[in-house]
């Protein structure tokens, strides 16, 4: 089963184009090993309703089974994407943000700081990932084994994992 894929990455120099982005080719790689189809690929500033619109549309309009957000997760003043995801999703996936932070506090105190937030709108699941290429490789790396399940049950599809 093929997935539908896009990736948002939010970062004030990249969206003026001085700032090259590893972390969305990051993504991108460990998409490809999952067989996923990346559909849509866009760097846009740290600005909330920019972030929701993208987010809004490529669940509405593209009908995209994953997004992946990277950027804009921290403590920083114009770190606002968990807020723009949290104005679109429509049910949270808490456990996912857990299962990613508790991995990473394996190597670094400094996964603590994170505001992430995973959740569905419709049958798009959205996740936030840190901005940092390693960072993002080792939080995808958490949910690569869960997140083939987790499309099909977002996508109301009857999974071998259910039971009846």
């Amino acid at each position: 089963m093929t997935f539908r894929v896009g990736i948002l990455t939010v970062s004030d120099l990249g969206a003026r184009g001085l700032r090259q982005d590893t972390s969305g080719q990051a993504i991108r790689e460990m998409m490809a090993s999952l067989g996923a189809t990346v559909e849509r690929y866009e760097v846009v500033p740290d600005e909330r309703d920019q972030i929701a619109l993208r987010l809004r549309r490529w669940a509405d309009e593209d009908g995209l089974d994953l997004v992946l957000t990277t950027g804009g997760t921290g403590f920083g003043p114009r770190d606002v994407t968990p807020e723009a995801t949290r104005d679109v999703i429509d049910r949270e996936a808490p456990a996912l943000v857990i299962a990613m932070v508790s991995e990473g506090l394996k190597r670094t105190p400094l996964a603590m700081l994170t505001r992430a937030v995973a959740g569905l709108r419709g049958r798009t699941l959205i996740v936030n990932l840190p901005g940092s290429p390693r960072a993002v490789q080792e939080n995808l790396q958490v949910l690569l084994p869960v997140l083939p399940h987790a499309l099909e049950l977002a996508r109301g599809e009857p999974s071998p994992h259910q039971s009846s």
